[in-house]
């Protein structure tokens, strides 16, 4: 479809627009993150590596980190194995009710979250407070798997419906078995699609902060959270600002890494 000039430059500007709303704040926090102006003052009177030899030296925030890293990898573990089976039974089988459990299993990611929230705190107290198991990394790592099945599971199924059954027909007819069509033939063709799926799984889970909310104990603080805490604090607002600019600079990684992975699945490079 050829469009004008006019309708062109029009594209262009609001696509620029979007872009400009969604980076520039991105772009404000790595810059007050060496802003020698402790309440940021702009333009910045100077740059500074200060605050980020303070947020190296700030035990809060290294806890927290450590925290979000444990919950991270725990949720991601979770939901690879659980959306990985779901996706290859709801995928690759018939049975009664494969459309209900497929709703129900994509249905928490379209929950808002306080809701989420609420529903595994009122569960939590109901079903483990009984039997003596607090709010603490467990419960976290519950709640965040949760939301993170679903990545995994829409990730699979999608590489799922795009291998041809033919090949798992013809692993069968040369003798081999159900789990050996699964090691061979299956698992390698979607094994990219599984990793993306756990990277975008983990992306997830480090910057949740809703649902950890309801769901982690006193003494329980992941990043984002310790950043919530902090950032009305005069003192620890510049550490704060280097936190969440390592945040950004992490995220790019996985979410990068995941994008080519899509990318090349679409084209067809198994």
């Amino acid at each position: 479809m050829r469009i004008s000039r006019t309708a062109r430059v029009v594209l262009g500007c609001i696509t620029a627009a979007g872009l400009a709303i969604v980076y520039v704040p991105l772009l404000l926090v790595l810059l007050n993150s060496v802003n020698t102006d402790r309440s940021f003052g702009w333009p910045p009177s100077g740059l500074t590596g200060r605050w980020w030899r303070a947020a190296l030296h700030s035990e809060g925030a290294r806890q927290a980190l450590l925290t979000s890293l444990k919950a991270g990898l725990a949720a991601t573990a979770i939901a690879l194995v659980l959306g990985t089976l779901a996706a290859y039974a709801v995928h690759r089988h018939r049975f009664f009710g494969r459309r209900t459990v497929s709703f129900l299993l994509v249905l928490p990611i379209a929950l808002p979250g306080i809701v989420s929230g609420i529903a595994l705190n009122a569960a939590f107290r109901t079903v483990l407070d009984p039997i003596g198991i607090g709010f603490g990394l467990f419960t976290v790592v519950v709640g965040h798997a949760t939301f993170c099945v679903v990545i995994v599971f829409n990730n699979i199924g999608a590489r799922l419906r795009r291998i041809a059954p033919s090949l798992a027909e013809a692993s069968a007819d040369l003798g081999a078995r159900p789990w050996q069509t699964f090691r061979y033939v299956t698992f390698p063709a979607m094994r990219s699609a599984l990793f993306a799926g756990g990277l975008l799984a983990f992306a997830l889970s480090f910057d949740e902060i809703v649902v950890t909310t309801f769901t982690a104990g006193p003494g329980t603080r992941t990043l984002p959270i310790w950043i919530y805490e902090n950032l009305a604090r005069p003192h620890q607002a510049p550490v704060v600002n280097v936190v969440a600019a390592l945040l950004i600079l992490a995220s790019v990684i996985p979410v990068y890494i995941a994008q080519r992975l899509s990318s090349d699945t679409a084209g067809g490079r198994l």
